[in-house]
């Protein structure tokens, strides 16, 4: 049985979905104002992780990923800029060109993580109507009041709002939320926002409201919270199975999303609300004062595989806190590149190209090992359990190459490390220049110097081992 930790619930809880086999799945995507940093980064991939263990239970699975391209403030507590807006300006071009580019790179670098795509991509701009309409059913309901600024979510009507909140707690306003000038209380938000006057936005839309004392109707725009309510629904109906995001989306997004929904449809939106924690880095909170802000593309710039990233989340029990550091990363490389090394040396390519899971295991040892790699990611997807067997399983003997390699590819099914496509052994390029020098330096007699590369090789995670053919270079066991 698959159990999955569910916020809703605050436990552990086995996983039934809606419709026998099939899943719904809401993933929260990028604000495309930015780059994604290697936090939000860890969120998405623990979200590919639980989409490919459920693809491995033998669910058929419909993911959507929403893209924010509007509505999204610089501040929970609806005042700020818009995020796009603000990047419009920082970069001196359109709002469109700016959603364009950052997607486009988003995309580029979930790719290079070998993150499954979603099913549907789907823009909350695309959207605006179908957000005006539910705004409507909450106005005629009455969940909703107007003030200077724009449309608000009455929250003291609805009587189970913060279904996802620690027990006991409240927000008061000036601690988590400031307080808007016509807020009845801390915690409503915004579901309309007003353009403000005199100022342009390239971002805005007609809409039936106008504040309060004026007779004309005032352009504006979408709330971030209305956005993921619609586009989920829209594309999953209501209730769908799961939706996910990060821990900082618990208290106030994915809260006012299931107060949105419960209001309007008398339906709780999703059945299970799986989160990823923070990421740390050097044991710190990530900040630009800090200058520790990273994105994937500094990582490939120090020489690391996008991937070793990918193994150093896994590493981690996507509800736990992660450390980043460049030495962290320094070791999940060089575990990556002995799991390549490894996988190498047992390669045997199957007969058939669709391998199925009968084909695997012709010993009771091997399902052993299959039953308990499945065991481990369905309780609630425990990485670092199912990597350490990984390694058991290389390290055993008794097991043909044939069978591990099979496992091996089967287990990549979760892992997404890329293992079928393993072609040569991936030997960063400072590696092979060291082993060039190493040799240059024999050639010509200095065998002291070429003892000191040696030893500058292996403390770089190397080993040297010199065949007939030359020399070549392995990770370190």
């Amino acid at each position: 049985m698959l159990r999955l930790y569910n916020t809703l619930g605050r436990r552990k809880e086995v996983f039934k979905p809606i419709k026998d086999r099939r899943v719904g799945l809401y993933t929260c995507g990028p604000t495309v104002y930015w780059f994604a940093h290697i936090g939000n980064l860890r969120t998405y991939i623990f979200e590919d992780t639980l989409k490919r263990v459920l693809q491995y239970n033998g669910y058929s699975v419909k993911h959507v990923m929403n893209i924010t391209d509007v509505g999204h403030l610089t501040s929970d507590a609806d005042t700020g800029e818009d995020k796009l807006e603000k990047g419009a300006k920082r970069e001196k071009k359109s709002v469109w060109e700016i959603a364009k580019f950052y997607l486009w790179h988003f995309k580029k670098d979930i790719k290079d993580l070998n993150i499954i795509k979603p099913d549907i991509w789907i823009r909350a701009t695309k959207t605006i109507r179908e957000q005006i309409n539910l705004i409507k059913i909450l106005e005629k309901k009455g969940y909703t009041y107007i003030i200077k600024d724009g449309v608000y979510f009455d929250t003291s009507k609805l009587g189970d709002y913060g279904r996802l909140w620690p027990k006991k707690m409240k927000i008061k306003g000036g601690a988590r939320v400031e307080m808007v000038k016509g807020k009845k209380q801390p915690t409503d938000f915004a579901l309309w926002k007003f353009s403000p006057p005199g100022a342009k936005r390239q971002m805005e839309w007609d809409s039936p409201w106008s504040p309060p004392g004026s007779h004309h109707k005032v352009k504006g725009f979408p709330g971030w919270h209305t956005e993921c309510v619609v586009m989920s629904i829209k594309e999953l109906g209501i209730p769908f199975d799961i939706h996910c995001g990060g821990i900082d989306h618990i208290l106030i997004h994915h809260t006012n999303e299931i107060a949105q929904a419960e209001a309007a449809y008398g339906k709780l939106m999703a059945n299970y609300w799986l989160h990823g924690e923070f990421l740390t880095v050097n044991g710190g909170k990530m900040a630009k004062s800090k200058r520790n802000i990273y994105i994937l593309e500094d990582i490939s710039k120090r020489g690391f595989h996008p991937l070793a990233y990918r193994y150093l989340c896994l590493g981690a029990r996507y509800r736990s806190k992660l450390n980043f550091s460049w030495k962290s990363l320094k070791a999940s490389q060089m575990s990556l590149e002995n799991l390549y090394q490894k996988v190498m040396e047992i390669r045997e390519v199957p007969q058939r190209k669709n391998l199925q899971r009968s084909d695997l295991c012709k010993t009771g040892l091997c399902e052993d090992y299959r039953e308990k790699f499945l065991k481990f990611i369905n309780d609630d997807l425990n990485t670092p359990r199912a990597l350490a067997l990984m390694w058991d399983l290389i390290g055993d003997k008794n097991i043909s190459k044939k069978e591990k390699f099979g496992l091996l590819l089967d287990f990549d099914r979760v892992f997404g490390f890329g293992l079928d496509k393993i072609r040569k052994p991936r030997v960063p390029k400072k590696i092979r220049e060291m082993l060039e020098l190493r040799e240059a330096y024999r050639k010509k007699g200095g065998f002291k110097e070429a003892d000191r590369v040696r030893k500058m090789i292996r403390e770089a995670g190397y080993q040297v081992e010199d065949t007939s053919k030359g020399p070549r270079v392995k990770p370190l066991n």
